[in-house]
């Protein structure tokens, strides 16, 4: 019976060609879509969770209270991890480690500056990366030593050993490499190269034993016995540093590794989820691309049920029950499926490098795993049962006397249901339209907001090496100038589109100093405004003709915090009394989409860790870069030159927008050609069961602009009807998107007039292509038998 159906099956498929490459095409491009938006979902879904207990493993969180909110960061004194380890019940291992930055490593002439890291040693125990060289009991245990990646050790060493070679720490610290593993999987949020012990952190940083409890600058990470203490751990760890320091302003609590990437938003101290919601659009975005590519297979079946309708009348004339034709036909459906995903393979190959490229991380298909020939099975047969079951059961259904007499179609049961089909996919690719125009809106509106600085032709130079030493960072002020490649160059602190500092110790006439104000702080030099573009508002800038050093620049966000009126020329005190003597314009530090945020900036060059240049607007950028490259590597020639854009750093920040907006963007166009073909398989139906009606109005003389409106006309309303229904659901939804923002856009009637005008454009055009055929065939051919 198998053989017989597998027979019917490929005749039938080869008879109609026409017929089998658009079904083919449709599901093939639904079940590809699909499985690169899945492959894309399990790539973030598995962030963090390559490790043996991640589900026990957990990040500490410190929560801050303000007096007009609540701040949480992953920031905590060194001295909480042995607190922790001595008084907390439950947990198995804690450690610390500091934030990863990137550190200069030599060995010989070999030299590369690679994301760095200081831990304890049970740190390699929670996250235990795969080693490849060394005893992993020895790793992080010696002030001297240090642990590799696999890539960087290549790099450094090439072909040679690596273990007890020695290496140097920004040419400073000799370092002997006790250990290399595996290099960190793409899908994890830790971006470390290499590890060094916390004691070599005390070491270089002799602040940090002695540091107070309300010094806050290191990760913490701790595994839990079970995670049955869950509860308990976190109630103990709400007060522990309040305990030692009641005017520290701290309250850690544990937040789940495996939520780490996914669930890393919160708001007043409590988590709202995340990349989640955004993963969430993309898993909803595959199923319903491939149950569009299932309704097209339905609409098109039936549009071809005339032709079916003969076999049928004569199999049930000879003793076939309509189980076996359901049979037959679902059988039929799964195997054009099976072909589908098939040729959906080859196109997921050829497009995942591009994908990869554009997302800027790597998708493969793990032939090896069980799992994927699961889904992949399960994928294949639901799809097959969904697209087959609607054209199964209706062709079955068909009454042999009737139809071998001459088909004529009963009643309009079957076409509304198509109709109804053909109106869910549309209403889902006005959805989309609307949708992704609003994201793009959005987006230019951000990315061309004013940011309070000018960030063309704006570059950052880490002051690293000898770039350290002020004297030597003058020096190369000097030749910067006198090149003419840069026109401006000051110091800063931290990068400008960075975090940094902040502090609760400012205070100022009129403050209760029990309430908590959070301000950041930022250090510089002469000729900030000047090279940055940042506006001063009221008073002046840093200047070499005063002594600035108790002099401070404050933000009008902390005007407003302040309540003052007239601040310049106001004291305030942080430790000493110190002088306003300018209000800048707020600027965008870290993100964007955030109301700005309290600053106050200090004159001090000693601790600048960026050099921040204006390139010269008259020069070719190319040649003024390679001119600043040269009289860098000049002055600090043990580094090697890490000149970056504020304006790709600014760029940067928009990555999750630009990512939904670009798969949005791209799988939506998929769903709207998919939905093309769906309108297709209904002009095929109404072309068919119409032909006679057109024969005969051709011959009254009916002209062909007459039967295409007449024929037309009928998806337009339907077509019209989608927006109806789509217009409502994606204000709901993209309203909700957006009032994660607090600077958005007005959702305007643009993308609506776009979705319907987009939509009806592309109706008309594949109605009319399957219309002329049947306008253009002569009506005798459809009228000879009458």
């Amino acid at each position: 019976m198998f053989r017989l159906n597998l027979k019917i099956a490929l005749r039938n498929l080869w008879r109609n060609k026409g017929f089998t490459l658009i079904n083919l095409g449709g599901l093939a491009i639904g079940l590809a879509s699909c499985m690169i938006l899945l492959l894309y979902v399990a790539y973030e879904y598995g962030y963090d969770k390559q490790f043996t207990d991640y589900d026990k493993t957990y990040v500490l969180y410190n929560n801050q209270k303000t007096s007009s909110e609540t701040f949480s960061f992953m920031s905590f004194p060194s001295k909480l991890r042995e607190d922790i380890k001595t008084k907390v019940p439950g947990v198995a291992t804690v450690s610390r480690l500091s934030h990863p930055e990137y550190q200069l490593l030599t060995y010989n002439q070999n030299n590369f500056k690679a994301s760095a890291s200081f831990a304890d040693s049970d740190f390699l125990k929670m996250f235990d990366y795969k080693v490849l060289k060394g005893n992993p009991a020895t790793f992080l245990k010696n002030p001297d030593g240090v642990v590799l990646s696999e890539t960087l050790a290549r790099n450094l060493f090439g072909n040679e050993d690596p273990l007890n070679k020695v290496v140097k720490l920004d040419n400073k610290e000799s370092l002997k490499v006790e250990g290399v593993i595996e290099d960190r999987p793409k899908n994890s949020t830790l971006e470390i190269d290499y590890l060094m012990s916390w004691t070599l952190f005390e070491k270089l940083n002799p602040w940090v034993k002695d540091s107070p409890w309300g010094n806050n600058f290191c990760m913490m990470f701790l595994q839990l016995q079970d995670n049955s203490f869950f509860d308990n751990v976190n109630t103990k760890l709400h007060g522990m540093i309040k305990a030692h320091d009641k005017d520290v302003n701290g309250e850690p609590f544990i937040h789940p590794l495996s939520k780490w990437h996914l669930y890393e938003k919160f708001e007043n101290g409590k988590n709202v989820g995340g990349r989640i919601d955004q993963l969430r659009i993309f898993f909803l975005l595959a199923f319903c691309i491939l149950l569009i590519a299932c309704v097209n297979f339905m609409n098109l079946s039936t549009a071809k049920s005339e032709k079916r309708s003969r076999e049928v009348g004569v199999r049930k004339a000879i003793g076939s029950t309509r189980k076996n034709l359901v049979g037959q036909f679902m059988f039929e459906s799964i195997l054009l499926t099976s072909l589908s995903m098939l040729v959906a393979f080859v196109l997921i190959e050829v497009s995942l490098p591009y994908f990869n490229k554009l997302l800027g991380i790597t998708l493969q298909i793990n032939y090896a795993e069980w799992q994927f020939w699961g889904v992949l099975l399960g994928l294949t047969l639901i799809t097959g049962i969904i697209a087959g079951s609607y054209p199964a059961f209706y062709l079955s259904s068909f009454d042999p006397v009737k139809v071998l007499k001459g088909f004529k179609l009963g009643g309009g049961s079957s076409l509304s249901i198509r109709k109804f089909l053909v109106v869910f996919q549309f209403v889902f690719a006005a959805c989309l339209i609307v949708c992704t125009a609003v994201i793009y809106q959005q987006l230019n509106y951000i990315k061309n907001k004013p940011i309070g600085y000018n960030r063309k032709n704006l570059i950052q130079i880490p002051t690293v090496g000898e770039l350290g030493k002020i004297e030597k960072r003058q020096i190369l002020k000097d030749e910067l100038l006198k090149s003419g490649a840069a026109i401006a160059v000051t110091e800063y602190s931290h990068s400008l589109t960075g975090g940094g500092n902040n502090t609760y110790g400012i205070n100022w006439p009129g403050k209760n100093k029990k309430d908590k104000i959070l301000i950041n702080t930022r250090f510089t030099s002469l000729d900030l405004t000047k090279t940055t573009g940042m506006e001063i508002l009221q008073g002046r800038d840093f200047s070499k003709d005063y002594v600035d050093t108790a002099n401070v620049l404050v933000n009008e966000a902390m005007v407003k915090v302040m309540g003052m009126k007239d601040p310049v020329g106001k004291m305030i005190d942080w430790g000493q009394p110190l002088r306003i003597i300018g209000v800048m314009k707020d600027y965008v530090m870290e993100s964007a989409y955030q109301k700005p945020t309290p600053l106050l900036i200090a004159q001090n060059p000693y601790r600048a860790t960026t050099l921040i240049l204006r390139l010269n607007a008259r020069n070719n950028i190319s040649n003024s870069v390679n001119t600043i490259s040269e009289i860098v590597k000049k002055i600090n020639p043990a580094y090697p030159v890490d000149i970056k854009f504020v304006d790709d750093n600014f760029e940067a920040k928009f990555k999750n927008e630009k990512l939904l907006g670009t798969l949005s963007n791209w799988f939506g166009g998929f769903a709207i050609f998919i939905s093309c073909l769906g309108l297709l398989g209904l002009a095929l139906f109404m072309a068919e069961q119409r032909k006679k009606e057109i024969s005969i109005r051709k011959v009254l003389g009916a002209s062909t602009a007459n039967i295409l409106t007449l024929l037309n006309k009928d998806f337009i309303k339907l077509v019209a009807i989608a927006n109806l229904i789509a217009f409502p659901l994606a204000y709901i939804l993209i309203n909700k998107w957006l009032s994660g923002y607090e600077y958005r856009i007005s959702i305007s009637a643009m993308p609506f007039i776009v979705a319907i005008a987009l939509s009806m454009i592309i109706a008309v055009f594949t109605v009319s292509i399957q219309s002329i055929k049947v306008v253009k065939a002569n009506p005798v051919d459809a009228l000879k038998y009458e």
